[in-house]
C-alpha cells in the first residue's frame, strides 16, 4: 500500500532529513515512528501525502508514484484517500463540532453548496456516525472552542474519519495532552484502526505511548531507519541506538513505574 525505495529527501537549505529509507506499510497496520527531534519523523509521513516532495528513490501510495508528476486535479484527488491530524487540531473554534467534521466533505460538494455551506443529509449523518466512533457524539452542537484539548484531537480524528481515508497520517497527535486524555485518545485511533482497517502511521515523541497502541514501530535515527519491527521487540538497548542515548523522563508520558519501560 505504502513503499518507500530508497528514498531520500533534502531541503532547500542543505539539510538531508532521510537517507536511503526502504520500507513498506500494508493496508491496515498501526506504525509509530519514534526517534529524536529532527530525526526525520515528519519528513517520513509529509512524504506519503506530498507535503514535501521526494528527493531521490521512490514512493508509491496506493499504486500512485508520489512523484513530480503528481499534481493539480490528480494531487488532489490523490489527497483525499489521506487523512492528517495535527498536534495542533486545526479547528475553527467560533464553529460547531458538526460543521468542523463536515469541512471533510467540502471536496465531493458543487462550488455552490460549499460557498453556503450546504451539507447533505447524508454528509451529516457521515459526521455524526464519525462523532460517535471518537465518543464524542453528544458534543456535536457544541461550539468547537468549549471542549477540551483531548475533546477537540477526537473531534479532528472524526474530521478525518468522515474524509473516508484509507490512511491516516498523525504527526504527535498526543503530544500536548495530558497523559490520562492522552490515552484516551489513542485508544480511539487503535479502534479506528482495527474497525474501519484504516491504516495509521503516527509520530510519537513518548515512547510508551508508542510501544502500547502501535503494532509496528520504525525507529528514525538522523534520517536513517535504525530499527523497523513489532513494537513487542523494541527493549532499552534498542532504544539507546535508536535515541543515541539513554531514555529520559522527557521521553515518557507516564512517569510512574507501573507504565516505565
Amino acid at each position: 500500500m505504502i513503499k518507500f525505495e530508497k528514498v531520500g529527501k533534502i531541503y532547500p537549505n542543505g539539510v538531508e532529513a532521510l537517507k536511503n529509507v526502504s520500507l513498506e506499510v500494508k493496508q491496515g497496520e498501526f506504525v509509530a515512528i519514534i526517534g529524536l527531534s529532527g530525526a526525520g519523523k515528519s519528513t517520513l509521513i509529509k512524504l506519503i501525502n506530498k507535503m514535501h516532495g521526494v528527493t531521490s528513490g521512490t514512493l508509491t501510495v496506493n499504486d500512485i508514484k508520489v512523484d513530480k508528476e503528481l499534481k493539480g486535479k490528480r494531487l488532489r484527488s490523490f489527497r483525499r484517500q489521506i487523512g492528517m491530524v495535527f498536534q495542533s487540531f486545526n479547528l475553527i473554534g467560533r464553529t460547531s463540532v458538526i460543521r468542523n467534521v463536515l469541512a471533510a466533505r467540502v471536496a465531493e460538494m458543487s462550488f455552490i453548496q460549499s460557498l453556503f455551506g450546504i451539507y447533505s443529509k447524508a454528509d451529516k449523518i457521515k459526521a455524526l456516525e464519525a462523532l460517535d466512533k471518537v465518543g464524542i457524539l453528544e458534543k456535536a452542537y457544541s461550539r468547537a472552542e468549549q471542549l477540551s484539548g483531548g475533546q477537540q484531537q477526537r473531534v479532528a480524528l472524526a474530521r478525518t474519519i468522515a474524509q473516508d481515508p484509507s490512511i491516516i497520517l498523525a504527526d504527535e497527535p498526543v503530544a500536548s495532552l495530558d497523559p490520562i486524555t492522552a490515552n484516551q485518545v489513542m485508544k480511539d485511533f487503535a479502534r479506528v484502526n482495527k474497525d474501519l482497517n484504516i491504516t495509521v502511521i503516527a509520530n510519537m515523541h513518548h515512547v510508551d505511548m508508542a510501544l502500547k497502541y502501535a503494532k509496528r514501530v520504525v525507529g528514525i535515527r538522523d534520517g536513517e531507519v535504525i530499527y523497523d519491527g513489532p513494537a513487542k521487540n523494541v527493549n532499552e538497548n534498542l532504544l539507546k541506538e535508536i535515541y543515541g542515548r539513554d531514555i529520559t523522563d522527557e521521553d515518557i508520558m507516564f512517569k510512574d513505574d507501573e507504565h516505565q519501560i
